[in-house]
């Protein structure tokens, strides 16, 4: 059965997930990186597979002990030679699922949560946001226990904005002017 698409064998892959690993804003795992691969239907998942072992073992990718793959410097040298290669419609694909992929990576690495103990046996969650150049925002909650550390990161992560803006307008706002006790009506 012939293949659709426009990748039609495994080193087209291995162009197709160089260029990918090249763009990518942080390492990743490798279901995302399955997803991005797949942008072309001409792309097979066993050769997908059997060309990011390929590529570790070559040293264009390397991947660490969490599961995340990167690109090597070896790797990003022989894809920028080859990435012309690749289809410009299987470009074009993967770039537009890479600028999403790349905001969420790039917010993910702005907000920052750990948790810690502290002497008596209460927890601080430390809780953390940065901008593109440095932390613009560090809050050190003491919490009961690990179940409500766990949910303060979780919210934390899911609306540190929201967070940091009603600290900056709580702290922003003119003060209310007090009331005069010294008239009489």
């Amino acid at each position: 059965m012939s293949k659709t698409g426009f990748i039609r064998d495994k080193l087209d892959i291995k162009f197709l997930i160089l260029y990918i690993m090249a763009r990518a804003a942080a390492p990743l795992d490798f279901p995302t990186m399955t997803d991005l691969t797949l942008c072309d239907d001409g792309v097979d998942y066993f050769e997908f597979a059997e060309a990011v072992a390929e590529l570790v073992n070559t040293g264009h990718l390397e991947v660490d002990g969490n599961g995340l793959y990167s690109i090597t410097e070896k790797g990003r040298t022989n894809g920028s030679i080859c990435e012309s290669s690749l289809a410009y419609s299987v470009r074009t694909k993967a770039d537009r699922q890479l600028l999403l992929l790349n905001a969420k990576l790039r917010r993910n690495a702005q907000v920052r949560a750990e948790v810690f103990p502290r002497p008596g046996g209460s927890l601080t969650a430390r809780l953390s946001l940065d901008d593109s150049f440095e932390t613009i925002m560090t809050l050190d909650l003491m919490v009961n226990d690990s179940e409500q550390a766990a949910q303060l990161v979780s919210c934390f992560r899911e609306r540190a904005e929201l967070l940091y803006n009603t600290i900056l307008n709580v702290l922003l706002c003119e003060p209310e002017p007090e009331p005069d006790n010294d008239r009489e009506n």
